[in-house]
């Protein structure tokens, strides 16, 4: 197997760029052990974010502080050293939100630029910087076939309650960012948003970083080389 040498930040990150084999890239961090849950690029090219995204990255961003008055940003490909999936049947649902799920529709998919720009507003863009939401936006319009970005909201009396996006790649869908307006609500569109994911024939939910709200739904925490296999298996499936 032909090897990838990495290359390296002063800060110790790996410095990552559109010509590298990302599937490559990957296979090397896993292997040497990288202790970085970030790399970093600098390329916001719409085909280089969808290749990073296709390679199994959760794509961040950040303002790069520097002596600009108008500063740069940089990406922050994120391959976590825990991954949070879910795998459909271990699905968990509380007994005081089970009562709650008829009173909710899910639409998929109708609302992309209004639910990034609400998550934007309840979280910030610390992360979720301009270039970046310029570039999801774009992406999402394009509607590739096989990685894209994609939204799900919950309403309730007609009225988006809480909303998330994220990005799909085969059979995989990578939870980015989400909100709610509403008690609960953002509870009720995880398992909505579950129940569909399943009935696609989707492969599993990542859900990123482990958070205990997390768990309490019935995810595990895996590591990144067991991650990358069963992404690169889902990735490469098309669903119903």
């Amino acid at each position: 197997m032909k090897r990838h040498f990495l290359r390296y930040t002063l800060s110790g990150h790996v410095f990552i760029v559109p010509k590298d084999n990302l599937d490559r890239v990957v296979d090397a961090l896993v292997d040497t052990n990288y202790s970085e849950e970030f790399c970093i690029a600098l390329d916001f090219d719409p085909a280089f974010v969808t290749n990073l995204m296709a390679a199994g990255f959760l794509v961040m961003s950040t303002e790069f502080e520097g002596e600009r008055d108008d500063p740069p940003h940089i990406l922050l490909p994120k391959l976590h050293l825990l991954r949070s999936a879910l795998f459909f049947p271990n699905l968990h649902i509380k007994k005081s939100i089970r009562h709650l799920l008829p009173r909710y529709e899910l639409r998929v998919d109708t609302d992309f630029d209004a639910i990034l720009d609400r998550c934007v507003e309840v979280h910030g863009d610390g992360w979720l910087t301009a270039p970046l939401q310029i570039v999801l936006k774009v992406l999402h319009r394009r509607k590739a076939p096989r990685v894209r970005p994609i939204s799900f909201g919950v309403y309730r009396n007609g009225e988006r309650k809480a909303g998330e996006f994220g990005i799909i790649a085969g059979r995989v869908y990578t939870s980015y960012s989400g909100y709610y307006d509403e008690d609960s609500a953002g509870t009720v569109q995880l398992v909505l948003m579950t129940w569909y994911l399943q009935d696609a024939g989707f492969a599993f939910l990542d859900l990123g970083m482990p958070l205990d709200y997390k768990d309490c739904l019935g995810a595990e925490n895996i590591d990144p080389r067991r991650f990358v296999e069963l992404f690169r298996q889902g990735r490469n499936g098309t669903p119903i």
